[in-house]
């Protein structure tokens, strides 16, 4: 069992009395992103280590509650103990700690004690020795908290953790020079809100498919950190693509079909952002219907290539293409999922050179069979599932 312990026990240092784990963070908290690295990494618990409970941190726990997994806040090592199960793994997050999901995972897959260590220029970090300073992560067995435990309350709990950790041996891992620009710790809230937008973006999480994974997925990610910053609605996006999608079939049925289908592809990025973004900013219900909306811009448009192209044969090939896709996009569960699978933006690139050069029903045709060839394959491996 993994579990997570973040420290949010220091205040901001711009704003006095403001919890710096409370402080906005790319439009979550600080303490939300950290708590979406670690149950990224497969934390099923997360505790909160906290000196007071404010409004603030209490809708925090509140939001971290409702993605699933249990969340609690304690104040001392002894609270922390009796919530921990004695044989999990706890990774540690000091407290304004800044990072990236990859460091997370390196770390969580450790299989002993570990410590991140990094050089001790940076007077936020504290030393480990005369060579090294704790870089704010520790992967560590449930009894080095019970050790600390078994001392004074008085005792500073993250600094105790860490002075246990390492007289136990823990083994003092470096932080890799390409990890550190992504890495660090702050407490100011206009270092936090630099950072913030970017850092938040690059969680998104990175499709399987390939269409989606190299030529989609990019563009969203240049996208949001200016979106974010000027913390553009989630429904602009989502509108725009819509109207995109509406202008893309008007296009394609006024013999314009290479218009409509690069309109179409603006739409697909631009409702992509609206899924991004509600995933972010944790509107569920708005990321939902932007991630099928992009299953419905491209079936419009099939149809709509095909009817133009040719009223039967046309028809048959986009309708064929839409029943194809439907059901592999019922079959494609995400832990079946392959690179070379078939998706709408898949769809849709097979399409564009094809209808460039006059070959709407070959374009119709390839991608029909890609579909189908994809759904045979996800039923066979859904059948080989154990």
């Amino acid at each position: 069992m993994l579990a997570g312990l973040i420290f949010t026990t220091e205040d901001a240092d711009d704003r006095p009395g403001t919890l710096a784990g409370t402080l906005p963070f790319g439009g979550l908290t600080l303490v939300e992103f950290q708590a979406r690295l670690l149950a990224a990494a497969g934390a099923t618990q997360i505790i909160l280590v906290v000196s007071r409970m404010t409004p603030e941190l209490l809708g925090v726990i509140g939001r971290i509650g409702r993605r699933g997994g249990s969340v609690d806040a304690v104040r001392t090592a002894q609270e922390a103990v009796a919530k921990l199960h004695p044989l999990a793994r706890v990774l540690i997050v000091a407290d304004g700690v800044v990072t990236s999901g990859d460091i997370i995972q390196s770390l969580a897959s450790a299989g002993h004690d570990t410590l991140v260590i990094c050089d001790p220029d940076d007077h936020r970090y504290e030393r480990v020795s005369a060579k090294a300073a704790w870089a704010g992560l520790a992967l560590l067995e449930c009894k080095r908290v019970s050790e600390v435990a078994a001392m004074p309350r008085d005792y500073n709990f993250q600094s105790t953790l860490l002075r246990v950790a390492a007289q136990a041996g823990a083994e003092q891992v470096r932080l890799d020079p390409h990890d550190a620009p992504k890495h660090a710790i702050e407490r100011s809230a206009d270092a936090l809100i630099r950072r913030g937008t970017s850092t938040v973006a690059a969680l998104v999480a990175k499709p399987v498919r390939w269409a989606e994974r190299f030529l989609l997925a990019p563009l969203v990610r240049f996208a949001l950190p200016p979106l974010m910053a000027r913390l553009v609605s989630t429904l602009a996006p989502l509108a725009i693509g819509g109207a995109l999608s509406i202008g893309a079939v008007a296009a394609i049925w006024a013999k314009h079909p290479v218009i409509g289908l690069l309109l179409a592809a603006l739409a697909l990025v631009s409702v992509s952002i609206a899924a991004a973004l509600g995933w972010i900013r944790e509107e569920s219900r708005i990321a939902t219907i932007a991630t099928h909306a992009r299953s419905g811009i491209v079936a419009c448009v099939a149809l709509a290539v095909g009817i133009r192209a040719d009223p039967v044969a046309g028809t048959a090939l986009a309708g064929a293409l839409v029943v194809a896709g439907a059901l592999l996009e019922r079959a494609a569960l995400p832990a079946l999922l392959r690179r070379w699978w078939a998706s709408p933006t898949a769809y849709l690139v097979i399409l564009l050179p094809l209808v460039l050069v006059g070959w709407p029903l070959v374009g119709l045709a390839v991608a029909a069979l890609y579909g189908a060839g994809t759904l045979a394959a996800a039923i066979e491996a859904f059948r080989q599932k154990p």
